[in-house]
This record gives C-alpha cells, structure tokens and sequence, in this order.
C-alpha cells in the first residue's frame, strides 16, 4: 500500500490573468501574456517557456516573485509584441543541457542550441540538429526518412549520459550517447526495424515495441520513460535499451497490444487520453494526462508490469473527474489541457496550454 503522502499546490502562475476565472487569460503576446504553451523548463537560475501560439520562446532570469511577472527575455521574435512563425514555427520542449539551451523547433523539423543562455532579445542560435542549415524547415532534411532528419520532433530528453529524440511524426525515438551534433548517426532507434521507414505501430498493430506518437521521453539511469500518446500510453524500459527491443512497462493500457480511448467518461487512476508529457521528480513519474485535463503522480517510480494505478492527481478533485477547469471556471488549481511538465526538486511545473499560462505547483511529501 502507498505510504507516501503528497501536498500539492499551486505556488506560481505565468501568463495573464483569468478575471473573475470566467474568461480565458488572454493571449496576445507582450512580456506577461502567454498562447496556448506547450513546454517549460526550471531549475535554480532561470524559468524557460515554449510560448508555441505565439512562436517563441520566454525566458525569466531568477525566480518570479509575483504571479504574471514579465519575462526578461524573447526568442525568436523581434520583440514582445511579435507574433507568427519566424525562427520557430510552434517551439515544443525546452531544456538547459550541460549549460546549453536546447529548442525543439518541431514544425520545421529541427533542434535548435543555443550555447550558453541567451542575454539579448532574439538572439540566434548556435547551430541546428535534423537540418542542414538554419535555412532549412523542411521535414526529413527534404528527402526520405533517414536516421539523421526529424519529422515534428516534440519532446527530447538527456538522462544517464544519453541524449534521446522523440521524432514523433517519424514514430519513433533517437538516441545517442552523449551531446549530438548534427549529421552523427544515432546509437539507438527504438520503435521502427531502421532508420529509413516511418510506419505507424511498425505497420503491424500495437505492440511492445511500436509508437504511434512519442511525444515526450524523461528517466533515470535504471528505466527510460516514453510517453507514446497517439497510443494513450506510457511505454518503459528497465535498464534503458542500448538496441532496439521490446518495452518492459506499459501505463495507461491494459497490456502492450491496446490503444483502448473511450473520451468523455470518467478515467481513473489508471487509463491516459493523449498523454503529451511526462517528468521524473526524485523518486515519482508524473504524466500530463492532457485530454483528461489532469496530472497523475505515480510513487515508487514504476519499472516493469502493466496498468499500475497512479497514487495522486493535480488539476482534478479525484480519480473520476476530468472535465477542462472541471468544467467549471478558471481557478489556480485546475487545468486545460495540459502539455509539457518539468521537475525540479519540490516544484512541479505545468504548460496549461488550454488555460494560456504556466502554473507552478509545490510538492511537499511526508
């Protein structure tokens, strides 16, 4: 039985306000307002948002100390009041690696690194992954598949040395053992028999080795975690695969050869709609349930088996629920569509896409 008792709340919000929590906070940009965001990234120094309807990227020097403070600096647009696809056409994951700010820039089929964090506004990057050039967009570098394009590539992830591509649109994941540069093969492709094909579920059905959306990838150095959410599922390996192989963990499914969805009804803690996100925090998998509007906290990090409960849920009252703000009004506990989350040591953030903002949650376990 889970003895781990958990304190959640919501500490910090980023984005505009919801007045009165009837209407939606707004979303055209300026240095508060955030549209439909879909990553974010914390940690001691520095808070970084994917801010994806508005095609840029934020970033906050320090802690904010107020809920709907500006940020400090913009990327990808002239200034803060510029908006549409230029340097990022919807900018997904974001992460520092090794002091290197990373970008998926997932409509132009590309990783972009920034060398150290970026001082001035609109300041471009260092160089690319998955194109050519910075002038490239193009997916799968112009041509075929290969084992060096991408093809929407949402989420990434560096954990125990390796640095790891959830390509989605290619439906499969790339990994390397340490920092890539571009046109440098990849270690490992899990989900597809090579690096030249792109069938969804490998062509065959719903499997132990098969993606149809990998969206969002985090671990550890004993199990690597996949969230596949065309699939509505999590997929794990323990130890992290160096080949290609079957997963030895499912959640969100009964066993590895279903994708069973049934919208619109109450979940539990056991089954996913669509889940975009997923973040380790110590010893705890969390994993934005988005179509669900919730996040469920799994304890004691799960390795193997199949369909195992979640112990704890953010952004609903319980288990059953899962209406968007709880089909009620926009409050600082509840969610809409929730993307992209990141752990740092007791904080929990969320892009709450739906709800145009970032809530910041605390997590005190006793």
């Amino acid at each position: 039985m889970d003895t781990i008792r958990l304190t959640a709340y919501p500490e910090r919000w980023l984005g505009g306000p919801a007045p009165g929590g009837l209407t939606l906070p707004p979303a055209q940009p300026n240095r508060i307002y955030l549209y439909a965001p879909r990553g974010v990234y914390i940690d001691d120094h520095v808070v970084i948002v994917a801010d994806s309807g508005n095609h840029r990227v934020l970033i906050w020097y320090g802690w904010p100390e107020n809920d709907h403070a500006p940020a400090d600096i913009v990327l990808g647009q002239p200034d803060f009041e510029t908006e549409g696809p230029k340097l990022f056409h919807l900018p997904t994951g974001v992460a520092v690696i090794e002091g290197k700010l990373f970008v998926a820039d997932a409509w132009h089929h590309r990783l972009l690194i920034w060398e150290t964090l970026p001082e001035i506004n609109n300041q471009p990057p260092d160089y690319v992954l998955g194109q050519a050039g910075l002038s490239e967009t193009s997916p799968n570098r112009g041509g075929k598949v290969s084992p060096i394009g991408f093809y929407w590539p949402y989420g990434f992830a560096y954990t125990n040395g390796w640095f790891y591509v959830a390509d989605t649109g290619n439906r499969r994941v790339l990994g390397w053992k340490g920092l890539p540069e571009d046109g440098r093969v990849p270690d490992l492709i899990l989900g597809q028999p090579n690096g030249y094909v792109n069938s969804e579920n490998r062509g065959k059905g719903v499997g132990m080795d098969t993606y149809r959306w990998p969206h969002a990838i985090a671990g550890d150095g004993n199990t690597l975690y996949v969230a596949d959410a065309g699939n509505h599922r999590v997929l794990g390996y323990t130890p992290p695969p160096e080949t290609d192989r079957p997963a030895d963990l499912v959640l969100g499914q009964q066993d590895f050869t279903q994708s069973f969805e049934l919208p619109h009804v109450s979940q539990g803690p056991r089954r996913f709609r669509f889940p975009y996100g997923i973040a380790r925090c110590d010893n705890l998998l969390a994993v934005a349930d988005t179509a669900n509007n919730r996040i469920l906290l799994f304890t004691e990090l799960p390795r193997k088996g199949a369909y195992h409960p979640a112990s704890h849920v953010i952004g609903q009252a319980d288990f059953e629920g899962m209406g968007e703000n709880r089909w009620q009004a926009v409050t600082r506990d509840s969610l809409c569509w929730p993307y992209g989350i990141w752990c740092h040591q007791h904080r929990l953030a969320i892009a709450d896409s739906g709800n145009n903002r970032v809530i910041i949650w605390r997590l005190e376990f006793v």
